[in-house]
């Protein structure tokens, strides 16, 4: 599968979009899932699928259907650069290990501007007061945006 992303990734240099993940589903799928800063369009997907088509069929990579697409609203973070671009968002965060016996938090993700970034998240404990949670960028098992959204699509 890194093969698969290395080459989808070089693919689309030039696109002005981010590659997010690569995915192998069942029945023959190949999953793109791409993002740019100000929103996947669905011209940028037809782009992508026509571009990424011809590149996997020089490639040899086999494949019954390529389905481009955005990430959606609970976009994963893979990288130590996605948690630098969303600081300041809701995210719900997965560790390896357990802390104060639980391993998933949900709060406000915060950043600090050194080199490497500190990372931690500002969450409400089960007295509804609000703690801090400093975490490494390796102590995460998954993480996604969590954005609160009402009825009528708005951000809260």
């Amino acid at each position: 599968m890194a093969d698969i992303f290395a080459v989808t990734q070089q693919a689309l240099l030039g696109f002005g979009v981010e590659l997010v993940d690569v995915e192998r589903a069942p029945l023959g799928v190949l999953r793109v899932v791409i993002d740019r800063p100000e929103g996947v369009r669905i011209e940028d997907c037809e782009q992508v699928s026509r571009q990424l088509s011809h590149v996997f069929e020089v490639e040899n990579i086999d494949y019954k259907r390529l389905e481009v697409s955005s990430p959606g609203v609970n976009r994963p973070l893979r990288r130590l650069a996605d948690y630098v671009r969303f600081a300041g968002q809701r995210i719900e965060l997965r560790l390896h290990e357990p802390v104060e016996s639980r391993k998933v938090f949900t709060g406000t993700l915060h950043v600090t501007e050194q080199e490497p970034p500190a990372l931690s998240l500002e969450y409400e404990d089960q007295t509804g007061g609000l703690r801090t949670l400093p975490f490494s960028f390796d102590d995460v098992d998954r993480a996604h945006l969590d954005p609160v959204l009402d009825f009528k699509g708005k951000k809260r």
